[in-house]
Parts: structure tokens; C-alpha cells; sequence
């Protein structure tokens, strides 16, 4: 029967390099600063939401689309001001490149309902087809 003899690196019990971990925790912490930073942006827009009582709360991708449409009409993306022709190209270069991007109207409840149906049918163009709006639950009425 053969005797194998390990070399004193063979016998060295494994060590975990902590350089490593701290790099990939710090990258780790800058991406999800970032992407708090940008989802916040889009939510501190000066609407007011309309109300629903059935309102639920879905699962949202990290990458999502939210055209927030101003009372007046103005659409805005990503602090961006976008008229409808310009929302549907945009919109199209998105669907290009993420197939199944996932979209959120945010309209001020004294939105025209046009205004809606516009940037729903430059969401249809783009063929994009996971659209959902953002309300606020009513908590007033049960």
C-alpha cells in the first residue's frame, strides 16, 4: 500500500482572504446607495396620487420605469421632461434593449385622463406590456 506525504502547503488548513469580501461588500453598498438614490428621485416628484381602496402592492423590478405625468401634462422619466413623441422613442429604445421592461404610470389624480392614455399607448408601441399605475391606498374609508 503506497504512503503518501503531503508537503507542508498541502497540510496548511485554508485561510479566507478578507481583502477580497471588503472589496465586494463595498461595491455591494455603492450599488444599492445608487439605486435608493434614483428610486427616490422618482417618488419625491410633487403629485398627489389618487386613492383606491382595493390599492395592493406589487413586486417591482430594480430597473423599473416610472413616467411620472404632471397635472399639466408634462411626462417625466428619470427627472427628464419627454413630450408624448419623445416618450414613445424613448420608450422604444428601452424595449430594444430590455424586452420586458416593467413600466409605472405615476398621474396626479387632476391629470387629464388623455394625458394617461397617451403614455399608455407609447408603452403599447414600444411593446412593452408590464405597465402598472401607482396609487396610494385610502385608508379613510374602510
Amino acid at each position: 500500500m503506497p504512503k503518501f506525504d503531503f508537503s507542508e502547503y498541502q497540510k496548511q488548513r485554508p485561510m479566507i482572504q478578507l481583502a477580497p469580501l471588503v472589496d465586494i461588500a463595498f461595491w455591494a453598498l455603492m450599488f444599492f446607495m445608487i439605486i435608493a438614490v434614483f428610486n427616490q428621485m422618482e417618488v419625491q416628484m410633487n403629485l398627489t396620487l389618487p386613492k383606491s381602496k382595493t390599492a395592493i402592492q406589487s413586486a417591482q423590478s430594480a430597473g423599473k420605469i416610472v413616467i411620472n405625468i404632471t397635472k399639466e401634462g408634462h411626462f417625466v422619466v428619470n427627472q427628464r421632461e419627454y413630450n408624448s413623441n419623445t416618450l414613445a422613442l424613448m420608450l422604444a429604445q428601452v424595449s430594444k434593449l430590455f424586452p420586458n421592461q416593467q413600466v409605472i404610470i405615476r398621474a396626479d389624480e387632476l391629470t387629464y385622463h388623455k394625458y394617461v392614455i397617451q403614455a399608455l399607448d407609447a408603452c403599447g408601441h414600444a411593446d412593452l406590456s408590464d405597465v402598472s399605475f401607482s396609487t396610494l391606498r385610502d385608508e379613510t374609508s374602510k
